[in-house]
């Protein structure tokens, strides 16, 4: 397989994420407006307060420290799990046959991926005032979202080289990689022993399975779910149990592609060669052949590794269904209360230019040094003219920027909440402002679409 033909399946694996930033947009601003409309404002809010319950007699699936998960919890601590688990399918994809697998691959997306966490924390820090409070979302600003900034980047179609598209998505990817590290080590609290080895027994489980060739999805679904519910109760972030789950899920088949292909091929030259006359009649086959079709279909199912086949069957479930919940349930922003100066100030103020000149100068900066060092090569067919709009659409965060905020600013009651409002809107003003700012310069250094 030719570098061009690598390159080219990468990229086409993204299209998901691109398709599904209209949803996203939309349920986005349909947030915006039901936390703004009275007589809708209130019915808004209080939905994420309702109790969820799945219950088998006294035990409670979603429940933690005895008490039942509220809508707005189960989101992000449960559906959020999910997310994270195809995030880490796709880490783990790309570290055993993407564009992370070689030195060579990897080392520009990920040290532009250093600077575009590094730094923005930088401005956060010396822009937020020093209070305790607002300093927890130092790290809102590190998350580039890919369906956001592979949409925008679309808008482009041909007139993008494929090395600058293989750049965006690989160091998106290393920045989800960052976010679930920074999740796992500064999000967690008041860790409860018993859970924890009951967390370490599920790991050794799935490990286990692995050495013994197990490939059952089911098994490690289950085993997942038994993992999620330790992990919530343990302190640790429950989130991280997807992650987990994702690094332990089997990429490779129990007996290896050359045994099904085999398979296949004594299967097709065993099976009866029938002339057909009218391509629209159906044929009525015999059990023996229905058995041969079966076997066929048995082994190509088989190719597909766990890790590929789940990581597909998660697509819809992900881009459709919990990006678009979580949205819905986050993104509401009240602006009563709010003046035109909040977001010159403050944590709004500090999330907003850590997104729009944190990742702008953090992911070039790094990425400049390392090529003018002859560390790395710039992308192919492009200029660094074009590349800078590539490193400003960066600034695109959301999903793991909301997320994170959620995790900084929720719980810490009124005062919390009104800070957690300022960071959404630095969030939703920063990415804007980003996405603005890399159309302008990616139009001005791209080349014509010679059709």
């Amino acid at each position: 397989m030719t570098k061009t033909s690598t390159n080219y399946s990468f990229v086409s694996k993204y299209i998901k994420h691109v398709t599904s930033s209209a949803v996203l947009i939309f349920f986005t601003i349909l947030a915006l407006i039901c936390a703004n409309v009275p007589g809708v404002r209130d019915w808004y809010f209080s939905l994420w307060q309702n109790p969820v319950s799945f219950s088998i007699g006294e035990f409670n699936f979603f429940s933690h420290g005895g008490h039942a998960l509220t809508l707005g919890a189960v989101i992000n601590d449960f559906l959020m799990a999910i997310f994270f688990l195809s995030v880490g399918l796709e880490i783990k994809r790309e570290i055993k046959v993407g564009e992370l697998s070689t030195r060579e691959k990897a080392l520009l997306p990920i040290i532009g991926a250093c600077g575009g966490m590094l730094v923005p924390v930088l401005i956060f820090s010396l822009v937020c005032p020093s209070d305790v409070l607002m300093q927890r979302g130092m790290a809102i600003p590190m998350a580039t979202d890919i369906a956001f900034s592979l949409g925008v980047l679309s808008i482009f179609s041909r007139r993008v080289p494929l090395g600058l598209k293989v750049f965006l998505a690989a160091l998106a990817v290393a920045d989800d990689l960052g976010g679930i590290i920074v999740i796992a080590l500064f999000y967690s609290s008041d860790i409860n022993l018993i859970y924890v080895l009951l967390s370490l027994a599920c790991v050794v489980a799935m490990i286990t399975g692995n050495i013994m060739k197990l490939r059952s999805k089911a098994f490690y679904v289950i085993v997942g779910l038994v993992l999620w519910y330790f992990m919530l109760n343990s302190g640790i972030h429950a989130t991280i149990a997807g992650v987990i789950v994702a690094f332990c899920i089997p990429a490779t088949l129990r007996n290896g592609t050359g045994h099904y292909l085999e398979r296949i091929r004594n299967s097709i030259n065993g099976f009866p060669v029938v002339e057909i006359d009218n391509q629209h009649d159906t044929i009525v086959w015999t059990n023996q052949e229905i058995h041969t079709l079966k076997s066929i279909e048995s082994a190509a199912d088989k190719m597909i590794s766990p890790l590929q086949d789940l990581e597909d069957n998660l697509h819809f479930l992900i881009n459709y269904i919990v990006i678009p919940l979580f949205a819905f349930a986050n993104a509401g922003i009240s602006f009563e209360g709010m003046g035109f100066g909040t977001i010159f100030s403050g944590v709004g103020l500090a999330v907003m230019l850590g997104l729009v000149i944190g990742k702008f100068v953090g992911v070039f900066s790094f990425s400049w040094l390392a090529v003018r060092f002859n560390v790395v090569k710039l992308p192919a067919n492009t200029t660094w003219k074009a590349f800078s709009g590539v490193c400003m659409l960066c600034g695109i965060g959301f999903t793991v920027s909301m997320f994170i905020a959620d995790l900084s600013y929720a719980g810490a009651g009124e005062a919390g909440a009104h800070i957690l409002d300022q960071a959404k809107l630095g969030i939703l003003l920063g990415s804007v402002i980003a996405a603005v700012l890399g159309c302008v310069i990616l139009n001005r250094t791209l080349p014509p679409d010679n059709k």
